[in-house]
């Protein structure tokens, strides 16, 4: 027989995944049953993963309530595999892209709430800023910062990269002799966070390896 509640250790807490094909009346009876196992004798923080489980409000609150009828355990959150309205809303926004033609001068900045693409130099004291990723066709001279809603797969490409800060997401980068050591070749260059968090700077080439996702093409031969 299926188990349709799930438990597993992750980091000092517990997660319990739910099954998301069954009634939700027999979850709820596999979920109280699974919590009043007398092992869960020891106050831990639980996490609740729906799935692909739509769950209203109430629904979700009356799986914390049986989770809580266990006095050891404490629903810390509840995550599910089904993006809100709002969350496709950012990411429709967040796929498309801007485009500015000319000079950001120094003390202006340029946003946009998904990719930007700058045709021009970014100057000196200018910035740059995008919910997605940043492109400049030009040399990038002042400050960029790439996937400001979020957005960890974000880049920050220029043609002549010379930036005097870098940020994506929320990792800050102030460049250094040694980091814009690349910029003194004269070649496209890119600018994206490491799975360690830290920002890398490597030859634009190598970005169709590095996030192969940002391509959207289709068709060709």
């Amino acid at each position: 027989m299926k188990n349709l509640v799930n438990i597993k250790g992750k980091n000092k807490g517990l997660v319990l995944y739910l099954d998301d094909q069954c009634a939700y009346s027999e979850l709820l009876t596999e979920l109280k049953a699974k919590v009043s196992d007398p092992a869960l004798d020891s106050d831990t923080e639980v996490m609740v993963h729906l799935n692909k489980r739509y769950c209203t409000d109430s629904q979700i609150q009356e799986l914390s309530e049986v989770v809580a009828t266990n006095p050891h355990l404490k629903v810390v959150g509840t995550t599910s595999d089904i993006l809100t309205v709002e969350e496709c809303e950012q990411k429709i926004i967040e796929s498309q892209s801007e485009t500015y033609v000319g000079i950001v001068r120094s003390g202006q900045v340029i946003k946009a709430e998904g990719d930007l693409v700058v045709i021009g130099d970014v100057n000196p004291n200018g910035r740059v800023e995008a919910g997605g990723s940043v492109y400049v066709l030009g040399r990038l001279k002042g400050a960029a910062h790439a996937g400001t809603k979020g957005n960890r797969d974000a880049v920050i490409a220029a043609s002549w990269l010379e930036a005097t800060q870098l940020k994506i997401h929320d990792e800050l980068e102030t460049m250094t002799d040694e980091l814009s050591s690349l910029s003194e070749q004269p070649e496209m260059e890119c600018a994206y966070l490491h799975k360690n968090g830290t920002i890398i700077i490597d030859r634009l080439q190598e970005l169709r390896f590095i996030r192969p996702q940002i391509s959207t093409f289709k068709g060709g031969s």
